[in-house]
Formats: C-alpha cells, structure tokens, sequence
C-alpha cells in the first residue's frame, strides 16, 4: 500500500440528499463533500480536494458518476490525478487507476464515464419534456406570487402616499426586493 494518505471525495447533487451511503467503511485521513450537480468539475469541494492531493495519496469515491458526469471531465481529472502520483479508487465499480497502463481499466473507465454522461443527457431531456408538457397543460411553472393582484394595487397606493418601500414590506410579510419588483 501507498505510503500516502487516504482522502475521500463525496457528492450528492442537492443540500437536501444525505452522503451517508457513500464510503461506507473505507477508512480515510480527509474527506471532501460537495452537495452540487457535477455537471462540471467548478465545484468547491473537489477544488479543494484536488489542491489537498498529493503524490501517493489515493483518492476514494463512491462512483465514476459522483467525480464526474461527463466523459472528457472524468478522463481529464483522472489523468491529471494519476500525472500527479495520485491513485484513483472507484468503489462501486471496483476500479483502481495508479499509473501503469491498464489497457481494460482504461476501457471501463471510458464506457462507465460515458454512461454517466448519457444518464445526464437523458435527465435533462426528461426534464425538457416535462416543463413543455406542463406549459402546454398550461400549469404555471415557478414559485407562486409573493403578492394578489388586490395587494400590488395596495402596495402602489401606499407607495404613491409616501409610506417607504421597508414599511410596506413589513406590512405585506415580503422582502423590500418584492416591493421594487412591483414598481
């Protein structure tokens, strides 16, 4: 085993979803989390964790598709890492990538890395889908109005008589941002 140190990089891709799953026994020296879609690698988390590898340290992560969702981000970051001295571990596929040649371990990392990007395409196209067919249901998408029409035309009264824009708000429960949204 390396004589560097164990470091750990977890992902979910929103603050609501729980990392517990992830690493489950693999004992590490640090770990870094990012709770943010890997749509792409400007995630706080893995910049963090790449500047903290260093050479002989091994890299722990869950899967292919928590390090990177798209095949050139993930070929880029592992090679990058292994130019560094830094080995790779993948638990849930069981791949191990340290530097030498390994013409079927470079094989799955290209075939798993474009199937995460694949699931990503599909999961934007899904979701595509569903804001057209929702539209032409005609159901309103986004977050319901701060304010009725009854209260605008209440809002620009009181801004007509003077009242200041963080008095309204306090009376109507909203942020001053709301009150300049009505003007």
């Amino acid at each position: 085993m390396a004589s560097g140190k164990q470091i750990g990089y977890i992902r979910v891709s929103s603050i609501a979803q729980n990392t517990e799953r992830q690493l489950i026994g693999v004992e590490l020296d640090k770990c870094f989390e990012d709770k943010i879609s890997a749509k792409d690698t400007n995630r706080i988390g893995l910049k963090d964790c790449l500047d903290y590898l260093r050479d002989e340290d091994v890299l722990h992560v869950h899967s292919i598709d928590r390090l990177a969702r798209n095949l050139a981000d993930l070929q880029n970051l592992v090679g990058d890492l292994l130019d560094r001295g830094v080995s790779v571990h993948f638990h849930k596929e069981n791949l191990v990538f340290n530097g030498q040649d390994d013409a079927m371990a470079k094989l799955m990392l290209q075939m798993m890395g474009a199937f995460a990007e694949f699931e990503r395409n599909l999961i934007r196209e899904r979701q595509r889908e569903g804001i057209a067919n929702a539209k032409k249901n005609g159901k309103k998408l986004g977050r319901k109005a701060s304010l009725n029409k009854e209260q605008i035309t209440e809002v620009k009264y009181m801004l007509n008589s003077g009242f200041s824009k963080s008095k309204i708000a306090d009376r109507f429960g909203v942020n001053r941002q709301t009150i300049y949204n009505v003007i």
